[in-house]
């Protein structure tokens, strides 16, 4: 049973909504967001800024803000909400020294009046600067960091109206995913996105104004592909050679994209959560734990689907 609450102020509405709800997250650098029609009545009234709160059988989906109103001359009014990591599009600079990137995320989230939940220990301790700099790129950033010296994936989501912070090895969702449960899906594989066969990162000291530069490459496929470069500044304080080889080693790859509509849906699931896939694909047959890069839930009526993009092993999206 699906519950869609509007609070405006002191007063709540369960608005009547026609054509479903959708529920879409992205697993770094985008808020979730909540769309759906409210038919216009009598009684609701609301306005940006609202809190809106999804439940799906009593458990908490989904807690955010309008951020957009369209209405048309039927009356009906599109609404557009997103989930706390909106806010985290503001800018700002920052100079911290020795956080992990879980402190990181929690000094943010005080100075910027966000609500926290659980946040991982990360482990790595980071000093940096960043200037005028989105508060995601920020966190993006030392997340980034993290993951290249401690090979630990994390991801940042709103859970419920908490911001929190998690391993990847923790956010498994028992759900297998095969040619019975998927719809359909598309499987593309390209060197057009995010594939790099050759990397060069400079640093500029600012004193001097020289830069001195890092780089590798991969000799077989540039013959293969063309020279595909990735260029880059390094921050203080990172290091450049190690950088640069652990790039290569993930972008040096033709990117394969699996993209999977019409599951059934499973609120547990969001981008970030971790499920098992067994699908022949053709060139390849994948058969082990994949994440969600991107998922849409759409709730209609009884019904309940969602639309996955999936990553992991080979795959690259």
């Amino acid at each position: 049973m699906m519950q869609l609450l509007i609070q405006n102020g002191n007063t709540i509405y369960e608005p009547v909504v026609g054509d479903g709800v959708v529920w879409s997250t992205e697993r770094k650098g985008v808020p979730g967001k909540l769309t759906f029609n409210v038919i216009k009545d009598d009684v609701i009234n609301f306005t940006e800024g609202n809190q809106i709160t999804l439940r799906i059988n009593d458990k908490g989906v989904f807690h955010g803000f309008v951020f957009t109103k369209k209405r048309n001359k039927d009356g009906i009014i599109s609404v557009t909400a997103y989930d706390q990591l909106r806010y985290l599009k503001n800018k700002w600079t920052y100079q911290y020294q020795n956080k992990r990137a879980d402190e990181v995320v929690k000094m943010i989230a005080d100075d910027f009046l966000l609500k926290t939940g659980t946040l991982e220990n990360t482990g790595y301790r980071i000093s940096r600067t960043e200037d005028n700099e989105t508060l995601f790129d920020i966190i993006q950033n030392a997340l980034d960091i993290t993951v290249m010296n401690t090979k630990e994936l994390y991801v940042l989501y709103d859970d419920f109206g908490k911001l929190t912070l998690r391993n990847i090895k923790n956010m498994k969702v028992n759900l297998l995913i095969d040619e019975e449960t998927a719809e359909t899906f598309n499987y593309t594989t390209s060197i057009d996105e995010e594939t790099y066969n050759k990397i060069v990162l400079y640093y500029k000291d600012e004193e001097s104004k020289n830069r001195k530069f890092y780089s590798v490459k991969d000799e077989a496929n540039i013959k293969a592909w063309g020279v595909l470069q990735f260029y880059d500044e390094l921050k203080e304080g990172e290091n450049g050679q190690e950088k640069a080889n652990t790039l290569l080693k993930l972008y040096n790859q033709k990117t394969r994209n699996l993209t999977i509509r019409g599951v059934l849906g499973d609120i547990r699931v969001r981008a970030g959560s971790m499920v098992m896939v067994r699908l022949n694909l053709g060139d390849v047959f994948v058969n082990n734990w994949m994440f969600v890069e991107k998922c849409k839930h759409t709730f209609k009526s009884q019904e309940h689907r969602m639309d996955l993009t999936l990553r992991g092993g080979e795959f690259v999206g």
